[in-house]
């Protein structure tokens, strides 16, 4: 009996008989079954919580299993549609660049019209390029010196040699050429003269307009203004191709000459004194439009004969420069 009641309560003096002993032999007594309750109530809840941890662990790693294999594919794989995009960008943009020593010279010899040059120092040492740039510099092209670094950052590491250009879409005419031509058609014709417009969308605008008022040329000077680029071209929707443009290296040397030679020199501004609907000179005009950030420089507003505002009757307190330069036109070109 003894044998059997040893079999019937198995591990009598060891821990798992005490812990039955404690959870369920004890109803009677609420404080210790309170706190019995509290402590299966704790363990049950860290079970839970050793469980949701040891997921989480798991789930983290596979998470992060699986950021390196996307992080592994990405370095093998380096973002190919963006490559192709760029490649198909730089190509568009490249239209109407020219590089390399050779090319840049038949270029330049065959007096195709130019934009704008890019060139090392080291160029300057060769006797044909130095005397092609310095007459090209005195026509209003803009040449800029850059580093072979910087060159090769702008050709996108293509074999320039030194040398690179961008070509116009429209041929220039000296100021003389451009005074000559506008005298000979038009007895008071009017010029646009454009200060500090970078902006090729509002250049390509201004010489739609100027080309519609029947404008007799474009001034636009070799600094601090966008050239003759395709954009250009494409906004101003052929009218590039019927009017007359010059570069001019300095601006307000170009208007003086202008006035020495009959001109009336007209600014606009916001805040000119005059507004422009009750301007009746009757003269050959040359209206200078300015940026629409800083507008004329003071420089050149001291070489204006007139400063003419658009009075305005809204909130607004400015006007696109386009826009601005085709209402002044409408009006100028009704005296």
């Amino acid at each position: 009996m003894k044998n059997s009641s040893k079999k019937r309560i198995p591990g009598k003096n060891n821990r798992e008989y005490n812990k039955n002993l404690d959870y369920g032999y004890h109803p009677k007594n609420k404080n210790r079954s309170e706190k019995s309750d509290r402590s299966l109530n704790n363990f049950t809840k860290n079970k839970n919580v050793e469980t949701l941890s040891k997921n989480d662990k798991n789930n983290t790693f596979s998470s992060l299993k699986t950021n390196k294999s996307i992080y592994k594919s990405n370095k093998e794989f380096p973002n190919k549609n963006p490559d192709i995009n760029q490649v198909f960008i730089n190509k568009k943009n490249f239209d109407d660049w020219i590089w390399g020593k050779h090319s840049v010279y038949e270029a330049l010899i065959s007096e195709r019209s130019i934009n704008r040059i890019w060139c090392t120092s080291e160029i300057f040492s060769s006797d044909k390029f130095y005397i092609l740039l310095k007459d090209l510099k005195s026509k209003g092209v803009l040449i800029e010196e850059v580093s072979w670094n910087r060159l090769s950052q702008l050709t996108y590491g293509a074999s320039h040699q030194g040398i690179s250009l961008q070509l116009a879409s429209s041929k220039t005419i000296s100021l003389e050429q451009l005074i000559d031509f506008s005298k000979h058609n038009c007895a008071n014709p009017t010029i646009l003269a454009l200060d500090g417009i970078t902006d090729p969308h509002n250049v390509g605008a201004i010489i739609r307009s100027a080309e519609a008022f029947d404008c007799k040329g474009i001034i636009i000077p070799q600094r601090r203004s966008a050239g003759l680029t395709g954009t250009v071209a494409k906004v101003a929707a052929g009218a590039l191709e019927h009017i007359q443009i010059s570069r001019v290296v300095n601006l307000n040397r170009a208007l003086e000459e202008l006035k020495k030679n009959g001109f009336l020199v007209v600014g606009l501004s916001g805040d000119g004194p005059l507004s422009i609907s009750n301007f009746q000179e009757k003269s050959p005009l040359v209206v200078v439009v300015g940026s629409e950030e800083k507008g004329i420089s003071l420089l050149t507003q001291k070489k204006c004969d007139y400063l003419l505002s658009i009075p305005l009757k809204g909130k607004t307190s400015s006007l696109n420069a386009s826009v601005a330069a085709a209402i002044s036109l409408f009006h100028l070109t009704r005296i």
